[in-house]
């Protein structure tokens, strides 16, 4: 029985959640180090000019602007950013705090920004939801990672996390709003759902360990808010197309798959000993999605990589990666796969090819000292075949640079 038209009862489990331990991971097959050679760090100092020298444009609000004696609105914080270029014009999304510069969830806003590549100048804002909007009869007490996805080619998901008050209960959804492409509307609100199993509810926190439990699969802790990585791989499945990414939600990190993306199934979640937090990367090539995520940094100073098994349903021993614990993404280059990285602070992008035959033989590309600060970089296709990266610079801006991922492989 539904509560509403818009939420759904978890399903009513009698099975106790299984909470897995964060440990140090035991066995790996390699460390790789942030100590690069020589050849590393000069393509590093190339490719930091190049994103720089091909600064696209920042997406935030950004000026103060008055109209008839008012003040505009503008953003004093912003972060996570995803973008697409379709037909010549690019979509960006990202949450921005305009109230005040702190990263605060109480705050923050879902945004939107289009604009043609050839008119950056022209840009449309849209905020899609806020803290303290009320949606579903509940009001929303905080709202986090807001990310992009594309279901086809007039299509377009906005997908964020949202905190909603149900009387004295909070409980962390992820929500999402259709973007129609060619007539630039946007359509309603509504709820993602995450199934395991037979089991599909609410992608909430309380509906993600409810169907866990009766699945009697373990799970690490949860807490914060629940993200789903903005990166989507495909692979056919029955005569499908299946997109995959990653999920998370505190020290608990899964690979989940989706047909519509708006139901996402639970996939698979590393089966060794970690201590791995938040963001997960993920990309599916063929039978295998490969895997990297951070880990605790009070704890250790490296993410790792592994490779789960689609059809065997199993995990490889990981290779461990110095990272200073930031998200990280995934992009296939020329048939070859490529992670992106931190591998010092966020002041610095490393670049790994990934052996997809056996993935201790990665090595490093280049490490890359930028010019500013460089959190949580996006890659993704720009234009003329050739790779942009979206980025925040301090929480201040959201920023899309080109680079020719050639020039250094």
């Amino acid at each position: 029985m539904t509560k509403n038209s818009i939420f759904s009862d978890d399903f009513a489990t009698d099975k106790k959640s299984v909470v897995v331990e964060n440990k140090e991971i035991g066995e790996f097959v390699k460390i790789i180090s942030s100590d690069v050679s020589d050849e590393a760090k000069r393509k590093g100092e190339q490719f930091a000019a190049e994103i720089e020298e091909r600064f696209v444009s920042d997406f935030e609000k950004s000026e103060v602007l008055l109209e008839e004696g008012k003040v505009k609105e503008r953003d004093f914080m912003v972060h996570v950013s995803t973008f697409a270029v379709i037909n010549d014009v690019i979509y960006m999304t990202y949450y921005a705090n305009n109230k005040t510069d702190l990263e605060d969830p109480h705050d923050h806003t879902a945004r939107f920004v289009y604009c043609p590549v050839n008119d950056l100048a022209n840009k449309t804002f849209v905020d899609i939801q806020s803290a303290g909007d009320v949606f579903g009869g509940r009001r929303i007490n905080a709202l986090y990672d807001t990310v992009l996805m594309q279901k086809d080619e007039d299509t377009l998901y906005i997908l964020w996390t949202a905190e909603l008050a149900d009387g004295d209960t909070y409980n962390y959804y992820r929500l999402y709003c259709p973007f129609k492409i060619s007539t630039q509307e946007l359509g309603e609100i509504s709820v993602n759902r995450f199934k395991v199993g037979d089991v599909v509810n609410d992608f909430s926190i309380s509906g993600m360990k409810s169907a866990l439990a009766e699945s009697e699969i373990g799970f690490k802790k949860m807490y914060s808010d629940i993200g789903i990585m903005q990166k989507l791989s495909v692979r056919i499945e029955n005569g499908e197309k299946v997109h995959y990414t990653g999920a998370y939600s505190g020290d608990f990190t899964c690979i989940i798959k989706s047909r519509d993306l708006i139901t996402w199934e639970y996939v698979s979640e590393p089966d060794f000993a970690n201590d791995s937090k938040w963001e997960n990367a993920t990309y599916v090539l063929g039978d295998k999605c490969y895997y990297f995520v951070r880990q605790h940094d009070e704890s250790t100073k490296y993410g790792f990589l592994t490779v789960y098994d689609l059809i065997n349903k199993t995990w490889e021993t990981p290779v461990l990666v110095e990272d200073c614990q930031s998200r990280s993404d995934f992009i296939v280059y020329n048939g070859e796969l490529y992670l992106f990285h931190a591998p010092i602070d966020r002041e610095h992008i490393g670049i790994i090819h990934i052996d997809t035959e056996n993935i201790k033989d990665s090595t490093v590309v280049l490490s890359a000292h930028m010019h500013t600060s460089c959190f949580y970089p996006f890659i993704q296709y720009f234009k003329d075949g050739e790779l942009a990266m979206s980025y925040t610079v301090e929480r201040k801006h959201i920023r899309l640079a080109g680079f020719n991922l050639k020039n250094y492989i």
